[in-house]
């Protein structure tokens, strides 16, 4: 078998054979009249047309099979393919030699001629005139297999695409998705916004930062891990209602289910409860799941790629933090100090080096995950965090927050806030959050002066809504890895 240099070799002398020919092989145009989805569409029609007017179409070349005085191949224009025939008696015989010495799978390539129906009932176009559109020097994968190696896939995503329907119609899913979210909400007079992800200090989550340094203004930055606090002082401005899609980046840990870079929805709207909050989140999963996918079970892999099915459709349960860790653990979230925090957390499997440096609440969202998360399967809201697990939430009295999280098949798929507006019991709470910092947790917040001063100047009461939307698309494809929903996931070079 001859290696990847040897075909890429004589594929560039076919170039040289092209060129002598007088033929561009990377022309900057070349005749397409019809998409092969239009043509198969209205075949009937265009039939009829052709008989007195040639049709030009473009596809890529992903079959030859023949020899002799007549070739088929096959052509591929997205995922729709169409028959083309070249028939030596038809075409001029340079022509027809032409395309037989110089054509390779994955060419792309412009045919001019006429449509018709085989004897054996397939559509297909008669070559009356070709034209090379864009010689492939490499080959595409094994039509049978495709890329057999998982790490290919990532890295060549397209073509993992090219190959395989399944996965060209899961990224088309997936811009649906997000079309349907967009659509949603426009519907609610939302305003979509943009926000910066180069940014001086991070906030509105709890993340370890990727860090980078502005060489014009000599400063260091750091890339976005929420997009809630511009957000915020967004609608201190005067908007209503804010939405944003967009990229955060937590320098983290992956697997299956979390990656460092990801796409995130926020929104937040003035007015509003925590109650609606939770109503449009569940109106919007469920109608993704009836008018767009069609059907309300879905099948929903944890870290370990196991299985099981989910109902979506379904009365969505309300459950409080304190109950799942007081059933689950043992805890009592309201009277447990930090340095029993930090031996339960032990216990419960969180490493040393870690419990070291985490705060109480992080350390309780710690045993939450490894006692209580994983055996929530179907959609519910888990409510009433600790309230320093949640600084830019209303805090209850009781040292709660007024908070919840939509779990699916034991994963965080929102967090929903009943907003804090007030500026006082804001600057306390991220003090507090400096101070666990300065102690060594590295995901505790820093102090935004810049967002403090906003709140200041007056912020209506709101509330507000976050959601991966790599998580989401990956629950409704029904997916293992979110590598799987992401077009060009981030991958270590190889050696």
């Amino acid at each position: 078998m001859a290696s990847i240099e040897e075909l890429r070799s004589a594929r560039l002398t076919k170039i040289i054979k092209l060129k002598e020919a007088g033929m561009n092989p990377y022309p900057s145009s070349v005749s397409r009249d019809y998409s092969i989805n239009e043509v198969k569409a209205s075949f009937d029609e265009l039939l009829i047309k052709s008989e007195n007017e040639a049709i030009s179409i473009a596809g890529r070349v992903m079959i030859v099979r023949g020899q002799g005085a007549i070739l088929f191949i096959v052509l591929q224009d997205g995922i729709d393919r169409l028959q083309a025939v070249l028939k030596k008696d038809v075409l001029d015989v340079k022509v027809f030699n032409l395309f037989v010495d110089t054509i390779d799978n994955g060419d792309f390539i412009s045919v001019t001629g006429q449509l018709f129906v085989t004897q054996r009932g397939e559509q297909s176009i008669l070559i009356k005139d070709w034209q090379m559109a864009t010689k492939a020097l490499l080959p595409l994968p094994d039509k049978w297999h495709g890329l057999q190696d998982l790490e290919e896939t990532y890295r060549k995503r397209y073509l993992d695409i090219l190959m395989d329907k399944e996965v060209y119609d899961r990224f088309m899913t997936r811009s649906k998705i997000i079309k349907y979210i967009r659509s949603y909400f426009d519907d609610k007079n939302f305003l979509e916004v943009e926000t910066p992800i180069l940014q001086s200090q991070a906030g509105g989550a709890m993340a370890k930062t990727f860090n980078t340094h502005h060489n014009d203004y000599d400063m260091d930055m750091v890339l976005r891990i929420a997009l809630e606090l511009e957000h915020k002082m967004l609608m201190v401005g005067g908007y209503e209602r804010v939405y944003e899609i967009g990229k955060n980046f937590r320098n983290e840990g992956s697997d299956p289910t979390h990656l460092q870079e990801f796409t995130m929805l926020e929104w937040y709207a003035a007015y509003q409860s925590l109650e609606t909050n939770m109503k449009w989140t569940e109106e919007l999963v469920k109608s993704i799941a009836r008018e767009l996918m069609g059907k309300t079970i879905f099948k929903v892999y944890d870290n370990e790629g196991n299985g099981i099915d989910v109902e979506i459709d379904t009365v969505w349960p309300r459950i409080s933090f304190k109950d799942l860790l007081k059933n689950d653990a043992g805890i009592d979230i309201e009277t447990i100090t930090l340095e029993e925090a930090r031996v339960q957390a032990l216990k419960w499997g969180v490493k040393e080096d870690e419990v070291k440096k985490l705060g109480r609440g992080n350390l309780l969202d710690k045993i939450y995950k490894k006692s209580s998360r994983g055996k929530i399967i179907n959609p519910t809201f888990v409510t009433d965090f600790p309230g320093d697990l949640k600084p830019l939430a209303q805090q209850n009295e009781e040292g709660t927050a007024k908070v919840c999280q939509l779990i699916i098949a034991g994963a965080e798929i929102t967090n929903q806030y009943a907003e804090l507006v007030d500026p006082n019991i804001q600057r306390e709470l991220l003090t507090a959050q400096g101070k666990a910092k300065q102690g060594g947790d590295e995901e505790a917040m820093d102090v935004s002066e810049g967002f403090l001063t906003a709140m200041e100047h007056g912020m209506p009461p709101m509330t507000g809504f976050g959601m991966g939307i790599d998580r989401l698309v990956a629950i409704f494809t029904e997916q293992k890895n979110l590598r799987d929903v992401i077009f060009f996931p981030i991958m270590k070079p190889r050696e």
